[in-house]
């Protein structure tokens, strides 16, 4: 009589680019045999990808893995946090092994050493699908189409945890789009470390996807993604000039006239300190330009205040920035140290209290900004994709073409017909009302 197949309890942290590792992971877990526990106490040992982007996001990793420990104790460490292996030890001794981001094969290594696959394994008993395990609902998907960055914002740790940009093939990337659609994804988000620079370590060298020749670049990765039929949101885009060619896309409908770019300051002398690239474009002459080209084009974005050395003057210079930017979505965080970034010592620290000012100040007029946009949209009709139903009110919880899961608004589909409709589906509707930051519809039939 064959044993039960080894059992992983699995915690996925940090950000959606993390949280396709994640799913890598996963899939190759299933496809050697193990099964996904739901529980800590159902696993033979757990494994946790680990987020080290910011002080908070180290202590939540820390706490994660504690807690595995102690429900579970076989605990195996990857992610960002396990580039600073020391840290994790020097709280979690006991922990099994540590790896850092994208180490799937030092993971399964790891997993292998500590928990071997059922030797018996038929791989053809559990197929695993094309598209892979997904930690997203199934109507909506994330593509990550490269790893690291070759930025250095004196902010940002990330190029010492993930290291320099590495593109994907895009023959590659785009397989894996075809075989997410096939699967019946109806949204595909790409994220990377810097999408707009997509390519760029490979010269743009050309690849083969269908048969066809294909460019590993930005702008043929979006005219490709566009076919697929589905909906194509960009994140994490910087404001170089050759962006402007993909906004034609955008105003065609081949791909969502969505933009996230991490603009992260409106003052030219934060800018300059925080060594953001395309510091010194006219970034607000380029929206305009963006919106004469594709008017209904949502950007997103987010900011930091109380960077060191941020004076009232050029805090006074990113609301001025932001009046004229009238940016649809914004997030904004107080200026947080992270353990070995430049930012730490190029100016002194500004106080606890006029951060928190601050933030508070930006975040209002936002909300203002935001809510005059979306007021305009009142009365229009537009498509919508359903995330979820709460039979119990009668209201479907939707997104339009401007909203990102999780991070942006929703719109919520009320009246007649509302809790019939199923997660996954794309429908018309008509908006009704609006707040701060959501919609308010009714479905249009006929």
């Amino acid at each position: 009589m064959s044993l039960a197949n080894p059992k992983v309890g699995f915690v996925s942290l940090g950000c959606p680019k993390a949280l396709v590792d994640s799913e890598r992971i996963l899939t190759q877990l299933r496809t050697e045999g193990y099964e996904i526990s739901g529980s800590y106490e159902g696993a033979d040992l757990v494994v946790v990808n680990t987020c080290g982007f910011i002080d908070a996001a180290v202590q939540e990793s820390l706490d994660a893995i504690g807690e595995a420990l102690a429900e579970n104790g076989k605990v195996i460490v990857t992610g960002c946090l396990g580039k600073k292996e020391d840290v994790i030890r020097d709280v979690h001794p006991s922990v099994l092994s540590v790896t850092g981001p994208h180490a799937y094969e030092e993971v399964m290594g790891a997993v292998h050493m500590h928990l071997p696959p059922k030797a018996d394994h038929d791989p053809f008993i559990n197929l695993v699908p094309a598209q892979g395990i997904k930690l997203t609902p199934k109507h909506y998907a994330y593509l990550k189409i490269s790893e690291g960055c070759n930025h250095r914002c004196t902010f940002c740790i990330i190029p010492s945890l993930r290291g320099d940009l590495v593109s994907r093939p895009i023959g590659s990337v785009l397989t894996e789009a075809q075989n997410l659609v096939k699967a019946g994804v109806q949204e595909i988000l790409v994220v990377s470390q810097d999408t707009s620079a997509y390519g760029v370590d490979l010269k743009y060298k050309l690849d083969f996807w269908g048969g066809q020749p294909i460019k590993t670049r930005m702008l043929e990765l979006c005219e490709a993604l566009g076919s697929l039929g589905v909906w194509v949101r960009l994140h994490y885009v910087y404001p170089y000039p050759h962006v402007d060619n993909v906004i034609p896309l955008m105003a065609e409908g081949k791909i969502l006239p969505y933009l996230d770019i991490p603009f992260q300051h409106g003052s030219p002398s934060v800018l300059k300190r925080m060594k953001r690239p395309a510091h010194a474009e006219n970034t607000l002459e380029r929206i305009k330009t963006w919106r004469e080209i594709c008017p209904d084009l949502i950007i997103r974005s987010t900011f930091i205040v109380g960077f060191p050395g941020e004076t009232e003057e050029e805090f006074q210079e990113l609301l001025d920035w932001l009046k004229v930017a009238q940016l649809d979505r914004v997030g904004c965080f107080p200026y947080s140290p992270v353990e070995g970034a430049v930012a730490n010592d190029v100016a002194e620290p500004v106080p606890e209290e006029v951060k928190l000012e601050r933030h508070e100040r930006f975040m209002k007029l936002a909300a203002e900004i935001s809510a005059e946009r979306l007021q305009r949209r009142v009365g229009r009709v537009e498509e919508v994709l359903i995330d979820e139903i709460d039979k119990e009110e009668g209201v479907a919880i939707a997104r339009s073409k401007a909203d990102a899961p999780e991070i942006d608004g929703n719109v919520f589909i009320e009246g007649e017909g509302a809790a019939d409709l199923k997660p996954g589906q794309k429908v018309m509707v008509r908006i009704t009302e609006a707040d701060e930051y959501d919609l308010f519809a009714e479905l249009v039939t006929g």
